[in-house]
């Protein structure tokens, strides 16, 4: 029997004239697509086009909300009421929805985008707020969260299925934190030491640190960051490799 595995990637991220990635190519490739929706990237009319090609190649849609920070791509640390966060976040969800309703697609899961995603990972406070909110809008959704994270943590403790992730194109601290961006080491560059990274953290069942600490868990997904200019190359390399080595590259729905 092979093992099943799922390859996301962050899509829907262009805005207005401004493109940013090969969605449309990357979409041929990956399972799971995260979608913009238009706090941190994204606008309607991206968001409806990205919504056709995933049903085109019958990709998985989740939504990837992010904190309201369009000048920073989602990646400043912002500091949000209970209230204010739960807005936000039901807005986009919100949004969403209704634009998939619209092509007869039904939503997958929620993966948070930047910094809303890292600060949760992090902060059971804020992990339990996005969990609650995500519960109340549809409780069906499966949580897509980084392995080893608070988020993982209170999805699983709120009763919501918790599908955990690796990044095949960030290193690790030895809290199984992402390297800050802001750090030389933080990528990883390149189709095939994209697939070296991954596929060392499959063979142990665990993240490994850039230090070389292994951190054990479960791994149901790889994601694959669209604004990576190798992310094109680097999913496909991974698909073609994981499935020559015995994965069943699947959808989030399938994993369970």
């Amino acid at each position: 029997m092979k093992l099943k595995i799922n390859l996301n990637a962050d899509l829907g991220e262009s805005y207005g004239n401004w493109k940013m990635g090969s969605d449309p190519e990357m979409l041929s490739i990956v399972n799971s697509a995260n979608l913009a929706c238009g706090f941190h990237a994204g606008d309607p009319l991206v968001i409806l086009r990205t919504l056709q090609d995933a049903k085109k190649h019958q990709v998985g849609v989740g939504a990837h909300p992010s904190f309201p920070d369009l000048q920073g791509f989602g990646r400043r640390k912002m500091f949000l009421t209970p209230q204010e966060l739960e807005g936000n976040l039901l807005y986009q969800l919100s949004a969403l929805q209704g634009m998939a309703r619209t092509q007869n697609i039904t939503l997958e899961h929620v993966k948070p985008h930047g910094a809303l995603n890292n600060m949760a990972c992090a902060d059971m406070k804020l992990a339990s707020q996005i969990v609650s909110i995500i519960k109340s809008f549809d409780a069906s959704l499966i949580l897509l969260a980084p392995a080893c994270s608070a988020l993982q943590i209170a999805g699983e403790e709120a009763g919501l299925t918790v599908a955990t992730e690796i990044f095949a194109d960030r290193a690790y601290q030895d809290d199984a934190q992402l390297v800050p961006r802001s750090e030389k080491n933080a990528m990883i560059h390149g189709a095939e030491k994209s697939y070296q990274h991954v596929q060392k953290m499959l063979e142990a069942k665990a993240i490994i640190s850039v230090s070389g600490k292994k951190i054990p868990c479960n791994i149901h997904s790889i994601c694959v960051h669209g604004d990576n200019a190798d992310a094109v190359n680097t999913a496909a390399y991974l698909r073609q490799n994981l499935e020559k080595n015995g994965y069943e590259l699947t959808s989030l729905k399938k994993m369970f």
